[in-house]
């Protein structure tokens, strides 16, 4: 059986560089049509929590460290 060196990132068929699909359908002007991406586990919708964090900044140092006014510590 033939091995296809493949150089695409991100492809579910690609095992240690080269491709592991059962069938592979190449196209001069396209490129490989077999080609199918991998799913990003870390592109879940985040919501901005950027004040979440600065609560637990307040309560992680304690509030006699931060001074609100002038957003320098003591």
């Amino acid at each position: 059986m033939a091995r296809i060196r493949c150089r695409y990132i991100g492809c579910i068929y690609l095992d240690d560089g080269y491709c592991s699909a059962p069938e592979v359908d190449l196209d001069p002007d396209e490129g490989c049509r077999t080609f199918a991406q991998i799913e990003d586990p870390f592109d879940d919708d985040w919501d901005d929590e950027s004040d979440d964090f600065d609560d637990w900044e307040q309560e992680e140092l304690g509030d006699d460290l931060i001074d609100d006014d002038d957003d320098e510590y003591l």
